[in-house]
This record gives C-alpha cells, sequence and structure tokens, in this order.
C-alpha cells in the first residue's frame, strides 16, 4: 500500500496535491536521480516524510530530524527514531533535505546546523508563480483545485469533458484551466491551457478537438486537470461523455474522478455471461505500481487475484476481470484493493456490441457501525436514503444492488420504499439484514408498473448495522433497444429542519441543506439532454418544491427560465428540448447548460443523454 496521507485534520492534505502534482513530480524524480548513491539527513516539520517516500522512494531518509521535542525517540517510519534538530550537525549523511517549499525559510532556519553540507528544500518542486494565486500561502488549498479524468479518442470512441464556470459565483476572475494529456503508457502528449473569461460560462473538452489540435494518434489515457484562479472549494467537478463513432451505438456518461486516492474502491458488478469487464487502471502518481499491489476479491471473501505486472508513472492499463474470475457472474460483486495508487476508478463493459462505462466509489477506511443511526429521533424521520430513479416500467428494466462502502461493515439491513412521480408510495420492499458477500439485485420493474423513483432506507427489524455510507448500484436497460446503462451512489439525510453531524449536507456552508444548484448539460448533435429529478423525503409534511431551471448559454448568460413543482417524494424528468422554445436552445449552443435552482429543498437529480434511437446514458448529478 502506498503510504501517503490524502487528508488532515483539516480535510484534503494540501501537501499530498503539492507533491504529487505532475509538474512537481519531474522536479522530484529529477531530485531523486541526482541523490542517487547517497544517504539523505531529512529536517520533516510537518510530517511529510513517509508520503515523499512513498511517491519518490528515491528520496528515502536515512534520518529524520523534527523540532517538536515531544516527537524526539519516537518511530520514524523507517525503522529509526526521530532525532532532535539541535543534533543535525552530528549526522553521518551526505546530504541534507529539508521538507519545505519555502527555501529561505528553511535556509534561515537551519543556518549553522549544516556543517559545510549544502540544503536542499522541496522549493525546485513548487508550481511556477503564474500557477498559484498572489498573496495567498503556497499550501492553500485553492492553488490545487486538480484532477484527473479518463480521456480517450481512436476510432471507435470519443470522450467529452463538459462542466460550467462555477467558480465564479465565489468570485474567480482570470479563471484558466491548464491541462495535461497523457497516453495510455503514461508519456504526456499534449499541454495547453483554457482560458474562462465569462462568469458562469460552460466549459467543454473534447477529445476529437484536442486529437485534430495536436495532430495526436488514437489514444486512450488520462487528462490532468488544473484549474487556475480557483475561488470558494477545490473541487474539479465535470461530467464525462463517452459514445461511439462510426455507427458505434455506445454511449456512457460518468460523474468525476474524486481526487484523492483511496484503499478501496467498490460497486463493482461481476459480469454476465455474456459480458466482457475491464477495469482502468491509471495510475495517479510518477512512481510505479508495484506487481501484485491492486488486487480484486469478491466482496466478503478474502479471495485476492493481482495485476500481475507493474504500472508505470501516470500509465493507464486495462485489467480482464473475467480473465481472473471465470466463474463470478453478476449478480456478484466485488472489491477493488487499490493500495491508494490511483483516484475513482472506471470500469467498462462490453456486451452485445456496446459498451457502457461506469466509475467505482470509494470504500471508507475511517467509518465503524453506528448504534445513533438505530435510535433517531423521529424529526429524522426515515433519515439516511438513497433515490434513485426507476424509469417507465413499460420501456426499461431497473436494478438495484445494495454496497457494502466501508471496510468493517458486515451487514446490510435494508428496505426499498416505493414512489410514483406524484409522490405517492406504491410499495415498500424488505430486503432483508444482508450480509457483506450477499449477492441480491432486485429488480423494480418487477415491483411497480409506473415510473418513479425508490428510496433505499436502513431497516433494522432483523438486526443489522448502520454505518451511514449505505450505497447503491443502479442498473437499467431499454426492453426495445438492449441498451442499458448504470450508476451508483450514497444515501443522505434530505430535507429535514434538524441535523444529525453532516446531515442534511450543504453544497456550501454548513448544514441543513435545503437548497438546490444542479448542472444539466444540454448535449450536442443528435444527443438531447434528460434528467430524473427527485424530491427527497426523510419526514412526511413538507412542501411541495418550487423548482426554477435557468437555461444558460454558452458564454453564461442567461436566456430563459421556467418553474416546475414537484411533490415531495415526487420526480420529474427535466428534458430541456421540450421545457425551452427551440429559439432559445439554438442560442445557447454547444456549451449552454440548465442550472437547476431551488431555495426551498435539497433535490437529487441523475442526468444523461438520449440518442433518439433507445441509446441513453445516466449517471448522478453534480451541484456546486
Amino acid at each position: 500500500m502506498l503510504d501517503i496521507r490524502t487528508f488532515g485534520p483539516q480535510g484534503g492534505n494540501v501537501l499530498y496535491k503539492a507533491l504529487a502534482h505532475p509538474v512537481a513530480a519531474n522536479a522530484l524524480v529529477a531530485m531523486e536521480q541526482a541523490f542517487a548513491g547517497q544517504t539523505l539527513a531529512v529536517y520533516d516539520p510537518d510530517d511529510t516524510a513517509r508520503t515523499l517516500a512513498a511517491l519518490y522512494p528515491g528520496l528515502r531518509p536515512a534520518c529524520i530530524y523534527v523540532h517538536d521535542t515531544e516527537q524526539v525517540g519516537l518511530p520514524d517510519g523507517f525503522g529509526g527514531t526521530k532525532r532532535a534538530l539541535v543534533d543535525l550537525p552530528h549526522t553521518e549523511a551526505d546530504l541534507v533535505l529539508a521538507l519545505s517549499f519555502e527555501d529561505e525559510k528553511m535556509r534561515t532556519r537551519l543556518d549553522g546546523l549544516l556543517r559545510s553540507r549544502t540544503l536542499h528544500t522541496l522549493a525546485p518542486a513548487r508550481l511556477p508563480d503564474s500557477m498559484i494565486v498572489t498573496g495567498r500561502p503556497y499550501l492553500d488549498r485553492l492553488n490545487f483545485a486538480t484532477n484527473f479524468s479518463f480521456f480517450r479518442d481512436d476510432d471507435r470512441f470519443a470522450t467529452r469533458l463538459v462542466t460550467a464556470n462555477y467558480w465564479s459565483s465565489y468570485g474567480a476572475e482570470n479563471l484558466r484551466y491548464w491541462m495535461q494529456l497523457y497516453d495510455h503508457t503514461g508519456q504526456i502528449i499534449a499541454n495547453w491551457e483554457q482560458k474562462v473569461e465569462d462568469p458562469a460560462s460552460g466549459i467543454i473538452v473534447d477529445s476529437s478537438e484536442v486529437r485534430t489540435r495536436f495532430d495526436l494518434p488514437a489514444f486512450t489515457g488520462q487528462l490532468f486537470i488544473h484549474v487556475l484562479g480557483a475561488r470558494g472549494h477545490d473541487v474539479v467537478k465535470y461530467a464525462l461523455d463517452t459514445w461511439g463513432k462510426n455507427g458505434d451505438q455506445s454511449l456512457s456518461v460518468t460523474h468525476d474522478a474524486n481526487a484523492w486516492p483511496s484503499v478501496r474502491y467498490a460497486t463493482l458488478p461481476a459480469p454476465e455471461g455474456d459480458e466482457k469487464l475491464r477495469v482502468w487502471i491509471q495510475n495517479s502518481h510518477a512512481t510505479v505500481i508495484p506487481k501484485g499491489a491492486i488486487t480484486f476479491n469478491p466482496m466478503g471473501h478474502e479471495d485476492h487475484r493481482g495485476v500481475d505486472r507493474e504500472i508505470g508513472p501516470f500509465e493507464t492499463y486495462a485489467v480482464d476481470v473475467n480473465a481472473l474470475f471465470p466463474d463470478l457472474t453478476w449478480p456478484a460483486q466485488l472489491e477493488m484493493r487499490s493500495g491508494r495508487h490511483l483516484v475513482r476508478p472506471r470500469y467498462e463493459i462490453e456486451q452485445r456490441g456496446r459498451t457502457r462505462i461506469a466509475h467505482l466509489n470509494v470504500e471508507r477506511d475511517n467509518l465503524r457501525p453506528d448504534p445513533a443511526i438505530k435510535a433517531f429521533p423521529p424529526s429524522l424521520g426515515r433519515g439516511f436514503l438513497l433515490p434513485f430513479p426507476i424509469l417507465d416500467p413499460k420501456h426499461f428494466e431497473s436494478f438495484i444492488q445494495p454496497n457494502p462502502m466501508s471496510e468493517s461493515l458486515e451487514t446490510l439491513p435494508v428496505r426499498l420504499d416505493i414512489f410514483d412521480e406524484n409522490g405517492m408510495q406504491t410499495a415498500s420492499h424488505f430486503l432483508g439484514n444482508l450480509p457483506r458477500d450477499h449477492s441480491t439485485a432486485i429488480a423494480l420493474h418487477d415491483l411497480t408498473d409506473r415510473p418513479g423513483h425508490a428510496d433505499l432506507v436502513y431497516d433494522f427489524r432483523d438486526g443489522g448495522e448502520g454505518d451511514g455510507w449505505l450505497h447503491a448500484l443502479m442498473r437499467y436497460r431499454n426492453r426495445e433497444s438492449d441498451h442499458a446503462a448504470e450508476t451508483s451512489f450514497g444515501a443522505h439525510i434530505f430535507n429535514t429542519l434538524m441535523t444529525w453531524r453532516s446531515e442534511p449536507q450543504s453544497y456550501s456552508g454548513p448544514p441543513p441543506g435545503l437548497t438546490t444548484r444542479l448542472f444539466l448539460k444540454l448535449g450536442h448533435s443528435e444527443l438531447r439532454s434528460f434528467c430524473c429529478l427527485i424530491h427527497p423525503a426523510s419526514i412526511e409534511g413538507t412542501s411541495k418544491s418550487e423548482t426554477v431551471l435557468l437555461l444558460h448559454g454558452a458564454d453564461g448568460s442567461l436566456i430563459a427560465e421556467t418553474t416546475i413543482h414537484i411533490a415531495p417524494s415526487g420526480s420529474f424528468t427535466v428534458r430541456p428540448h421540450e421545457l425551452f422554445d427551440g429559439a432559445h436552445l439554438k442560442r445557447a449552443g454547444e456549451g449552454g447548460y440548465v442550472l437547476i435552482r431551488d431555495l426551498t429543498c435539497r433535490l437529487f437529480g441523475y442526468h444523461g443523454l438520449d440518442n433518439g434511437h433507445g441509446g441513453f446514458s445516466l449517471d448522478h448529478m453534480f451541484g456546486f
């Protein structure tokens, strides 16, 4: 496992992002090469050494010095003990490296302790001044608004990253997207900046346009994204469309990659009998992933089967899951032990001539079952619920599979509450107290004959435990075209005035989260967008939504708006081409979008594209 700290007391560990950034990686790999064959004495003022050595093994320290007297004598993580900084003059190491980006500060602090040795710092790995915000500390989180995206363009597939300049609502100006594209070998094949001049404007990065602009061969790799000048928060959100070329009817959409590497991922279905399943491993770092460091196992069973080769820095490699588990089939599910080597991976299923892509989700290592969830007061109603659409059973099959999503969870006591589009409950189905290794998938189209949605909720009637990280995989299939799509997400508490810890979550600010701001792209060419918009209600007795749909042009201008009302526990399918005038949609153009805004409640949604011939995509939406 990669021994890195991705989270600290204040959330995401900015130092990790600063060390792992591709620009920093170039300098640190060069430092590894320059220091080869020499021993390092490391001054570690911020507990950085283990993360640095994990990412750059050539910078492994021979001894560590600290200034905190209470740390002196404690294990240093490398087989020795931490030494007092005042003893640095007596070090036997060849070189001294201070683990700080502040070169002048370190030289002032350590002057007199070096005994003619040259002091090295992390300053060569600093981003250039043009990439950071003037006046802020270097390790400010807004200097490292970064993420990765799966990115592909070949004779069969194209990809398109779509988002909006939501940073401008937090006061960002002169925004730039700095991007670096890697091919499947991990080699950089393009690097560019994309200026975002207009507030609230749409943002598109199209693989075919990039391929043409840089005269690239076919590629399957990853795109590193750094938003320069970010404000408000450091989360880079986007939707990624994948579609087939040359008559291929494949169509998929996936959510952003989640910029923090995890120990484990789940929501990975085993393949059906006629499916080929591959998981795209995309190394997020400038160090090699060792052979066997990434493994897969059936959920709840310690039958680990590893990737039987090294994966180079920033390399993309497709793992053949069928070959690893030839006898495992849906509705079995798998767990991926990724060892913090990569951000949220994608998986791709090929079936009957089409492919579909979805993402795995982070399996938490810091959660334990919480007895408090069993004893929620009436003011929290049904508490945690995972809302998801049931597409019209006349035309679609809809399936759900609950997923264990924390390492310590052994049971899943769950129930399905089913609602029509008007918010009327039509059925309730207790799934039982499922074990961690369950192979259960429920066909929703057999439980109701109406479109609407269902909530997956905790139900402790037969015992079991809850950790507040309730997840499920949802799979949909068009009965006529056979086209399929799938998505996965987790539960929250929705639209209660009373709060429990961070719930109901807010897009910005503290809970309770009782407002909505969701992004819906418009689509392109013959692909029209839609979203299944749900009004989740943990408690009864709340009011209809006051949901405003704001049509924005590619330049961010507001072109038109309309209002809809959704009953609590009700749902509504938003199709922009049916709700807005054709002239307005044409004016919005490619890069235009609909902002779904509600100041009365928090809605949740699933968005996708429809090709008009039975092909569709679906994944959960993002808000900001």
